[in-house]
């Protein structure tokens, strides 16, 4: 791409077009934040704009699809910015849930659910998790101490919390890769330059 073809924003060291980049030499909470972030945009491009055919599709053996990884990291990141950050209850709109009868119910339930719904969840649960994330770590940062503990009064701390959530996404993004290259051949490493979703309402971080 030439050079003219984007706007840098020097603080962030980011592309108008490639909101989801890292900064190059940002501070600890940037790095982490970024980095969150471009996987969460990663995924997101890859379950982008399928209908129920496409959300269902597995990989041989597997019982994984894309709609239930969008449940299941809407789920995650509810549960882990809420629950864990503060101890505050889950949204609302998890009041309906069948987790105890079933570990898995969020990946077992998600063909029951239509596109709009399955992306409207996920969408609500990561802009909750970054509002949550901003006023919790306010001017303390990554050393500030969240809710969950280990049982014996030592709580982890937000970093812990963001790198959990990292390795999260490292995982299903990897799966995520292999079922959107089985329903229509969607390949490449990240978001293409000026990629904007075209199903939910998933809406950018500002930094």
């Amino acid at each position: 791409m030439a050079e003219n073809d984007t706007t840098t924003d020097t603080t962030s060291g980011t592309t108008s077009d490639t909101p989801w980049e890292p900064p190059l030499a940002g501070t600890e909470e940037q790095a982490l934040l970024g980095a969150l972030d471009r996987l969460r945009a990663t995924f997101r491009y890859k379950a982008d704009g399928l209908d129920a055919a496409g959300l269902t599709t597995r990989v041989g053996s597997s019982a994984l699809t894309l709609g239930g990884l969008l449940k299941h990291l809407a789920a995650n990141e509810d549960h882990k910015f809420s629950v864990k950050l503060s101890g505050a209850p889950m949204d609302p709109v998890w009041a309906d849930n069948g987790w105890d009868d079933s570990d898995d119910w969020e990946f077992e339930s998600a063909g029951d659910d239509s596109p709009e719904q399955l992306y409207a969840l996920y969408d609500g649960a990561v802009a909750r998790a970054r509002a949550s994330l901003a006023a919790a770590l306010g001017d303390r940062g990554p050393d500030a101490m969240a809710h969950v503990s280990d049982g014996e009064g030592h709580h982890a701390n937000i970093r812990r919390l963001v790198l959990d959530q990292i390795e999260e996404y490292g995982r299903h993004t990897g799966q995520a890769d292999l079922l959107r290259e089985a329903v229509d051949g969607r390949v490449g490493e990240d978001p293409p330059p000026g990629w904007q979703p075209v199903s939910g309402a998933w809406t950018w971080p500002t930094r």
